[in-house]
């Protein structure tokens, strides 16, 4: 009597297609096997959700750590050793160039005492304070995260040309270097404006690319380009592959003969992954012997493409 009861209530609780088993006499085994089913069911669910929350997780942070060291720490983190270094260093003797570390916008300034702070406004201070006048900047980055050109004072050019860190630039980050500066020489012989160049830390790939052009194109000797960089800067330049191929290295081509004239630029270039795009205030043309269609239409194709980004750039 006490069975039918059960087997009466487990009736009504379970779907009509498996009272049959019930009834059969199998309706422990079949319980035990829905019960076993529904565990590893969920079971399996558990893991596969576990799986795919993982894998989320360890995809983002593999697109971050080797894309954007700027993503990881915060758009506005101080450049590594940035504080290491003098803002600005001094011309150098017998050229119009003058090297100093990347300014940092206002954003920057809440992680800085007032001695450390470098901005652009005090970038044109400081070189106000040694009576002269900028009037080209030349910012050698690979992001353009540190400042705006827009801070910049509109009657300075502004010419960004992206300098992979770490390496020695390639023949055509020096051709652009080399235009870049005949190109101002060119057009300002009538005043002694200065060019400033800069990239992190104003002083290794900004040393290396000075003193490129001044043993390329003005013919000094490498030693004494280098030993008149360093001392101008107040640093020496610190990267050994710089320097073995300032000194033992092939000269690059020459350039006079090729033409070269700036521009306003109508499409900025884009930079690294969440960077913020503004305009760049000048561009350049350096196909020989062409039309200024034919060079705009060609350059322009060339030079404005997404770059790679390496595993290392500031």
């Amino acid at each position: 009597m006490r069975n039918s009861k059960a087997i009466g209530a487990r009736r009504g609780l379970l779907p009509r297609r498996f009272r049959f088993r019930i009834e059969s006499g199998f309706g422990c085994a079949g319980l035990a096997s829905l019960a076993f089913l529904a565990f590893c069911g969920r079971l399996l669910g558990g893991y596969m959700s576990h799986c795919h929350h993982a894998h989320r997780r360890w995809s983002q942070s593999w697109v971050y750590s080797g894309h954007s060291s700027a993503k990881k720490k915060g758009g506005n983190h101080i450049p590594e050793r940035w504080k290491d270094y003098l803002p600005v260093g001094q011309r150098m003797p017998g050229t119009r160039f003058i090297a100093f570390k990347v300014p940092l916008k206002k954003s920057f300034e809440k992680k800085l005492t007032p001695e450390e702070r470098f901005s652009p406004l005090d970038l044109f201070n400081k070189i106000q304070e040694q009576n002269e006048k900028l009037g080209l900047i030349i910012d050698l980055t690979y992001t353009r995260r540190y400042y705006k050109p827009e801070d910049l004072p509109e009657t300075i050019r502004y010419l960004k040309i992206y300098t992979v860190g770490h390496h020695v630039p390639d023949d055509k980050t020096i051709f652009k270097f080399k235009c870049a500066v005949d190109g101002f020489l060119k057009e300002n012989k009538d005043n002694d404006r200065l060019i400033g160049v800069h990239c992190t830390h104003g002083l290794n790939r900004t040393g290396y690319l000075i003193c490129r052009y001044l043993i390329d194109v003005e013919g000094m000797k490498p030693d004494d380009a280098i030993e008149l960089f360093n001392r101008s800067r107040g640093h020496c330049i610190e990267r050994q592959n710089y320097i073995e191929d300032l000194q033992s290295g092939p000269i690059r081509k020459k350039f006079s003969q090729h033409r070269n004239t700036y521009q306003r630029s109508r499409t900025p270039p884009p930079g690294p992954p969440g960077e913020d795009h503004f305009q760049r205030r000048y561009s350049w043309n350096v196909k020989p012997n062409t039309s200024h269609a034919t060079q705009n239409k060609r350059w322009y194709s060339s030079s404005y493409h997404r770059p790679s980004y390496p595993k290392y750039y500031g």
